[in-house]
């Protein structure tokens, strides 16, 4: 991907040459919006950051009042061996929580400062394709602003032709100026509209669902197209909406629940699916006691509908399950 990526990169000699980055910014009416970033990590590098026992992400999250989120070990973007960290809070909350990251990744490569520079790292961005053109700016002006400013390499990838809606922006630099690049790139996608809607829809890939609201501290629920026999709560009644037989068939996703959780999706004698489907108009199923999602022990959650419909169904029953572990931990 290297070889054919769109590249506009500032020379890491000339980046040596330069005094130290301009300071940031103040604080802004952005800092106050609400957005994200997703990045890429190695597996280990991954466990670091959410540290024994959850300890280290849950002290991230506490001091920067962001939230972390990642994709679950093995689950990678596509093409890459690399997992996927969602960061999402206001514009100052996601800045602070990326420099918490970045800081305790730098610090463990165990790089040997030498004559007073400071390493140059790489951090890849995941951004969508709607929102990159706002990036590149007229002729590439607006990347190349922000590459003379922060005084890092930033490289875009080429779109893909193979359905994937998403393109890694590279920052390489020290942390200083990753971390400015960040700050104006953030700032810029702040500013798309496209952007901020995304931060509300699941971010879909083969195996990877991000979604808001979900069951677990910090691990994003698994995603599989398969369909199993268990108990199954299909729309009903004057009020409810049926989907239509073809996208029955054509859109199905499978989430992961926790066991401990499947109870509240359930509800009092099924109320609360029941609830789910009808509104939603998609068919659920839930697999059996001991049918887990592989390597896990997250209960199968298939939602069989239209895309509008396994959307809602899937955030109702996100909402289920985060509204009462949110009464349980206050």
């Amino acid at each position: 991907m290297e070889s054919t990526e769109s590249s506009y990169v500032s020379s890491p000699e000339a980046a040596r040459k330069r005094s130290s980055p301009p300071p940031r910014s103040p604080t802004s009416e952005n800092g106050e919006k609400a957005t994200y970033i997703r990045f890429l990590v190695s597996n280990a590098a991954a466990g670091s950051v959410i540290g024994k026992g959850g300890s280290t992400i849950t002290d991230f999250q506490s001091r920067s009042g962001a939230r972390i989120q990642l994709s679950r070990n093995h689950e990678f973007f596509p093409g890459t061996s690399d997992r996927i960290i969602m960061v999402s809070g206001t514009v100052d909350e996601v800045l602070k929580v990326m420099e918490l990251i970045l800081a305790k990744l730098l610090n463990e490569l165990n790089i040997e400062e030498t004559d007073d520079v400071e390493p140059r790292t790489k951090v890849r961005l995941v951004v969508p394709n709607s929102s990159c053109g706002s990036i590149i700016g007229k002729g590439g002006a607006t990347i190349k602003s922000f590459i003379e400013e922060s005084q890092a390499g930033i490289k875009i990838s080429p779109q893909d032709n193979n359905g994937l809606n998403d393109r890694l922006v590279t920052l390489t630099g020290t942390l200083d100026e990753q971390m400015r690049a960040i700050e104006l790139i953030l700032a810029n996608l702040s500013e798309d509209p496209h952007y901020s809607q995304a931060m509300h829809a699941p971010f879909l890939y083969a195996g990877v669902l991000f979604s808001h609201g979900i069951p677990h501290a910090y691990m994003l629920p698994s995603v599989a197209t398969a369909t199993y026999n268990s108990m199954s709560y299909a729309p009903s009644g004057a009020g409810g909406k049926f989907p239509n037989p073809k996208e029955d068939r054509s859109n199905s996703i499978t989430i992961g629940v926790s066991d401990g959780h499947i109870g509240l999706v359930l509800g009092r004698g099924g109320r609360n699916i029941m609830e789910i489907s009808q509104v939603s108009g998609a068919r659920i199923k839930i697999s059996d006691r001991g049918d887990f999602m592989s390597g896990t022990t997250d209960r199968k959650v298939t939602i069989t509908g239209s895309q509008r419909a396994i959307r809602q169904a899937e955030t109702m029953i996100m909402q289920k399950v985060a509204n009462t572990t949110q009464r349980v931990m206050a």
